[in-house]
């Protein structure tokens, strides 16, 4: 996945903290990275370890994208 503000590199349960929009947009596709124990996967590996297919992926890609574009985050900046 390529998301923007290198959000790919953070560990999912960070970024559900600071984020619980992709929390619930993940769960709409039936991965449950909100109530994994570990939490320790990053960002950019969590869809695909699910295989989902490209198609899936690119729009749960489409939609953590759109939501982070709506919370103002300059580039790099930390979520």
């Amino acid at each position: 996945m390529n998301l923007p503000h290198a959000i790919g590199e953070q560990a999912i349960n960070k970024v559900i903290e600071e984020h619980p929009v992709i929390g619930e947009i993940l769960e709409k596709y039936d991965i449950g990275c909100v109530t994994c124990g570990v939490g320790i996967c990053l960002v950019k590996d969590v869809v695909s370890i699910h295989a989902l297919g490209d198609e899936i992926e690119a729009q749960i890609e489409k939609e953590i994208t759109d939501y982070l574009n709506t919370q103002n985050l300059t580039e790099g900046e930390a979520v």
